[in-house]
């Protein structure tokens, strides 16, 4: 093999005589580059006999790819290089015949970069981890990363911080609702969020309010939504009047005459169980009715103790019993054109109406007979009363005349 190579070495010298400088330099760097491919070659031979030797455990199957992605012995690698070296001279004398040598580095840089591909080293694959212990890790760390974040919120102020607005507020003020909430300026923020249900029941405690919402808007604004109760009727005592709620609640302060509707219903009884029944009975009456109303009083009579006393706004009086005032009421829509001067319309046992200036004679007549039995009860009384007068009188002078002859006895 020596003596051929140097026979072959020979050759070459003799042909680099005949080959222009630029072919003799490319000729050298052909030869040292096929002389480090092989040196390369026998390395990874060795490398990889070395690798077989230690997976001797892997299947047949995977040790033909690795053997397949291996470059060949050192031996075919110098033939292949000297072939190729034989065929690019033959390549570089035709081309240089027929084209111009601008062209030949292009062809040259073209094989170099062919072998430079073959020669580039195979690196050592690298165990993959596998996913579940990627997203475990990925997993732990978010969870620490958030403990992190909402522990620094939690003791920073920005956790209590709270911009707390009231809206909805006709009878009470901002501060009421506020104070019915029971929220505190210590309080946390993602407290409130959590048991909006519970400040909003608070906020409930207040008589005026029907309902509540709170409304949390990012990052620190909370609005306090509220309906309060409508003002049904006003309990009249003097010239004082207190606002009665849809609820039945009663107001126990007194409203100024100034701020009274033009028009609303006066009731004068203050009995909260009456009052709750009344408010309950006024709910299921339409707003025409109501808006009829103009005085209600209690006129119980002897067949009906929770009877009442409507006065309308037409001069008009009914008569009905608080508990059945929802179902009678309405009959008093029906009657009304049928009437042509002010009447009282007595729902109590039946539905029948007679004028009121009948009623006026009749509460004379009556009036005149209650009179009457007055006048009668005191001239029996002063009968009476004589009558003991006289007997006193007898008696003292019987008295007398026992003590008379008692006094002659002696």
């Amino acid at each position: 093999m020596s003596k051929d190579k140097k026979n072959e070495g020979k050759e070459i010298l003799e042909e680099f005589k005949e080959l222009s400088e630029w072919q003799k330099r490319n000729q050298e760097y052909l030869k040292k580059k096929a002389e480090e491919e092989a040196a390369l070659a026998e390395e990874k031979e060795k490398e990889r006999q070395a690798r077989m030797a230690s997976k001797s455990e892997k299947s047949d199957a995977n040790e033909d790819q690795e053997s397949e992605t291996k470059p060949k012995d050192p031996e075919s690698a110098k033939d292949d290089t000297e072939e190729k070296v034989e065929e690019s001279e033959d390549v570089e004398k035709e081309v240089s015949k027929e084209e111009p040598e601008s062209k030949e580095p292009k062809k040259e840089d073209k094989q170099d970069k062919k072998i430079e591909k073959k020669s580039v080293k195979e690196k050592p694959v690298k165990p993959k981890i596998p996913g579940v212990h990627i997203w475990r890790a990925i997993s732990i760390l978010f969870l620490s990363l958030l403990l992190l974040v909402a522990s620094a919120y939690l003791l920073s102020p920005y956790a209590t911080m709270k911009d707390i607005r009231v809206e909805g507020t006709v009878q009470t003020t901002s501060d009421d609702i506020r104070q019915a909430s029971g929220i505190q300026d210590s309080d946390y923020t993602i407290n409130l969020l959590l048991d909006k249900a519970k400040y909003e029941e608070q906020i409930k405690s207040n008589y005026w309010v029907e309902s509540a919402q709170l409304v949390y808007q990012f990052p620190t604004k909370f609005t306090i939504k509220v309906k309060e109760y409508d003002i049904v009727a006003y309990y009249v005592s003097g010239e004082s009047h207190y606002p009665i709620l849809s609820s039945g609640q009663l107001e126990t302060s007194a409203v100024s005459l100034v701020s009274l509707p033009e028009t609303y219903i006066s009731v004068l009884f203050n009995d909260s169980e009456q009052i709750k029944a009344f408010t309950s009975e006024l709910a299921q009456i339409s707003p025409e009715l109501k808006a009829a109303i103009q005085r209600v009083e209690l006129a119980p009579s002897k067949v009906t103790s929770d009877l009442i006393r409507l006065t309308m706004n037409d001069s008009d009086e009914v008569l009905v019993p608080l508990s059945e005032m929802s179902k009678k009421l309405p009959y008093y829509s029906k009657i009304k054109p049928q009437l042509s001067e002010p009447s009282v319309i007595d729902m109590e046992a039946g539905i029948y109406s007679y004028t009121v200036a009948d009623k006026l004679i009749m509460e004379a007549e009556e009036k005149a007979k209650q009179e009457a039995k007055e006048a009668e009860k005191k001239n029996l009384e002063e009968q009476k009363n004589k009558l003991e007068e006289e007997k006193k009188k007898l008696e003292e002078e019987s008295n007398r005349n026992q003590t008379s002859q008692r006094s002659s006895r002696r």
